[in-house]
């Protein structure tokens, strides 16, 4: 009797489908609303049609393993231990993760795609996943612990195990399947299929595109992610992609090849020279975006042609935001908003269809929501909270007003200095504690939403500054975090 119970609530239970890419940056999402109009991604804004776009969800750590950690866990990097990609940093798989508790209370479980937290996946029934950062051509992946070659593109072929995966589960037990892009990563290699699908568009650029960081700090002047002086010619296609098969590599070169010599007679300099690189990085980066919004399409359709839709939760998020130009950069890490803010979309039963919500949300409550949808019980010791309610529409009184963001990683690639800081709906503290000469910044995101000018100083803001250093101080004791930081030997960087 209690079995036969048991079994009828789990098929109650709704299916999970989190899809997750890697640095799409909410500005290459047409539902977001992007003023440059750069893409059109039907499959993904689908999603925002038939449930949920969140505007504001923000990441604690923007930077791709510790966000994953963060989102298994429901956990800041300080308390799942996985702080930065370089380094001596490998996930502890014995901790625990939603992930096993789903699998304890009957889900069957799986991942496909990129993992990148240096140790085997823990609590999955099946994980099929990319070594390390993988690559875009022919990418070799490691199946349940044995690694084997692949034909094809890395998007593809993540959506076709994973569409494998989905065939072959027993159609009685309730799934959560965890779909992980590589793309759109750098160096940003598209498909075949959508090179040239910008028809050679000159995009329109930021306004910072030649930010010269004025009314800021040494942390933003001395970085190492500008598309003027960071881009390699491999991020830029001016190499070859060793991984290609022979017909890879000659419908690729007669696309680049006559573009690349047109740039090498062209011979510029300047900003003319920047504006080349970004538009060749947007056609590129986008291209990848288009796969992704492509594999997104493919899943949608095989929820609707297996009648899974109406009991299936989909998500689509990223592990963090990106910059496409903004500031001159490309990359993440920042608190600042293209770095911090990461899209977010749920669709699923019992979500209220068509709705844009602003409330501040984070990948940090990806772990309670799913065990919430699922009836469980949310461990006390997690630090997010579930999206439950707001995804039905209710926002509950006590919603967090504030957000606590933590960057660890350097030295490191990017040169990006370690910073913490605090996030209102309207202000934005900072504390560059790990430079020369540590200071803060205070930014008025209603006056200033570039973050172009520090106001930390100023006089007419003393009172807001006295508020957020009070109100950082308090998210910093209740959540735990370390004083002094973490470890040096949890952060030092890989040799070259």
């Amino acid at each position: 009797m209690l079995l036969a119970a048991f079994s009828a609530r789990a098929a109650d239970r709704p299916n999970i489908v989190f899809i997750f890419s890697d640095d799409h940056a909410y500005q290459a999402i047409s539902a977001y609303g992007d003023p440059r109009k750069l893409l059109d991604t039907p499959n993904i804004d689908r999603i925002a049609k038939e449930g949920v776009h969140f505007d504001r969800c923000l990441v604690p750590n923007s930077i791709c393993g510790p966000s994953r950690a963060t989102v298994l866990t429901g956990k800041y990097s300080h308390k799942n231990g996985f702080y930065n990609n370089e380094g001596k940093n490998v996930f502890d798989g014995g901790q625990q993760t939603f992930v096993k508790l789903l699998k304890a209370a009957g889900y069957q479980t799986a991942i496909v795609g990129k993992w990148h937290l240096n140790s085997d996946p823990t609590g999955f029934d099946y994980w099929h996943i990319l070594p390390g950062q993988g690559i875009y051509y022919n990418p070799p992946m490691i199946k349940n612990g044995v690694r084997s070659p692949n034909t094809g593109y890395v998007t593809d072929l993540i959506t076709d195990f994973s569409i494998d995966w989905l065939d072959k589960r027993d159609p009685n037990k309730p799934f959560i399947l965890m779909m992980q892009h590589k793309a759109p990563h750098r160096e940003w290699s598209p498909p075949l299929r959508h090179l040239g699908h910008d028809n050679d568009r000159k995009y329109p650029e930021p306004d910072t595109l030649f930010d010269d960081y004025a009314n800021r700090g040494d942390a933003e002047k001395k970085q190492d992610m500008t598309i003027e002086k960071t881009m390699t010619p491999h991020d830029l296609k001016l190499t070859k992609i060793a991984s290609m098969n022979e017909a890879q590599r000659k419908e690729w070169d007669a696309y680049y090849a006559p573009r690349n010599k047109a740039f090498e007679e062209a011979k510029l300099t300047g900003k003319d020279l920047v504006r080349w690189k970004y538009n060749r990085y947007l056609h590129d980066y986008l291209g990848c975006v288009k796969a992704v919004d492509d594999s997104v399409g493919r899943t949608l359709k095989y929820l609707d042609d297996h009648k899974l839709a109406e009991n299936t939760i989909v998500v689509y998020a990223s592990d963090q935001g990106f910059y496409l130009g903004e500031h001159g950069w490309f990359d993440k890490r920042w608190i600042f908003e293209e770095s911090l803010r990461t899209p977010l979309l749920v669709r699923g039963p019992g979500v209220k269809p068509g709705t844009v919500n602003t409330n501040i949300v984070s990948t940090l409550d990806f772990a309670e929501t799913f065990l919430d949808a699922a009836g469980l019980p949310v461990p006390k010791d997690m630090q997010g909270k579930s999206l439950m309610p707001l995804l039905k529409g209710e926002t509950p009184a006590d919603w967090r007003k504030s957000f606590y963001y933590h960057y660890y990683e350097y030295p490191g690639s990017h040169s990006v200095a370690k910073h913490y800081g605090v996030v209102t709906d309207r202000y934005k503290l900072v504390h560059f504690y790990h430079t020369p000469k540590p200071y803060w910044e205070l930014f008025d995101l209603q006056k200033d939403p570039k973050e172009l000018k520090n106001v930390y100083d100023a006089a007419e803001y003393s009172a807001q500054r006295a508020e957020l250093i009070a109100e950082l101080t308090k998210l910093r004791k209740d959540l735990e975090v370390p004083d002094p930081d973490v470890p040096a030997s949890t952060i030092t960087p890989k040799k070259p």
